[in-house]
């Protein structure tokens, strides 16, 4: 595979997303114990990611941001990590670690060692939307491992989901293996509650501010006006503010 710096794969990839699902509450209680935790955590991870020909870009917080050249190489790796993390044995005040894994496959931009655009942010979207312990995929990463899935794995198809920040929606599937965990809340979706708002063909960008203070103002009245010069997006604005709660 080309690449335009040393290490970094460009052209079709797949990208993996983890996160540690209520770390902060047990950074909270535990600081000394999620120490090394932690360690541990980052650990498990690198090496399933270094074991299936992956990358790691990044870390983020507790989790990281994994590149492949392979969809199948990246599905390995989601699966041996949620395999390792549960048959490790945590500090006891902490209980199993529940790491969340989002996969997505597309082209991106490479700009000094980190990938950007709408094929980064929808896998980080779709690990997002999965709980810990669960392995979301979209279907064109579903499409692409079908037919080479690893031993006793098979797909869940999730249904169609928008996710946070993005207009167009997309099948969403589910790794299962007989060693991971199962059933799990439906996926945090907007298409998760019903309602009856205009699907939106542009992502919404910025505007962070004025969205902090929608909420917050919504959490106390049950009516809200936005007032303002026509052209000035109070339309859009709101819409978000409606679809994200």
């Amino acid at each position: 595979m080309a690449s335009s710096q040393p290490g970094f794969p460009t052209g079709t990839l797949t990208f993996l997303f983890t996160d540690l699902e209520g770390s902060t509450r047990l950074w909270e209680r535990h600081p000394n114990s999620m120490k090394t935790a932690l360690a541990r955590h980052d650990a498990l991870l690198r090496i399933s990611v270094e074991n299936n020909e992956g990358l790691i870009v990044k870390t983020t917080g507790d989790g990281l941001h994994a590149v492949f050249s392979s969809a199948s190489h990246a599905a390995n790796a989601a699966l041996q990590a949620q395999q390792d993390l549960d048959q490790e044995a945590w500090p006891k005040n902490i209980g199993v670690i529940r790491v969340r894994m989002g996969l997505h496959t597309g082209e991106s931009h490479l700009r000094e060692g980190d990938y950007y655009g709408t094929t980064v942010n929808r896998a980080a979207r779709i690990m997002s939307a999965g709980h810990g312990g669960q392995v979301p995929l979209s279907g064109t990463t579903a499409s692409l491992i079908q037919d080479s899935l690893p031993p006793d794995c098979s797909l869940m198809d999730l249904g169609q989901h928008t996710l946070k920040d993005l207009s167009r929606s997309g099948n969403i599937f589910q790794l299962c293996h007989p060693d991971l965990q199962a059933e799990f809340p439906p996926i945090k979706s907007l298409a998760a509650f019903g309602n009856n708002l205009p699907l939106q063909l542009t992502s919404f960008i910025g505007r962070e501010a004025q969205m902090i203070r929608i909420h917050e103002l919504l959490a106390e009245t049950r009516l809200l006006t936005l007032a303002g010069p026509g052209g000035t997006g109070k339309t859009r604005l709101m819409l978000q503010a409606a679809a994200e709660m």
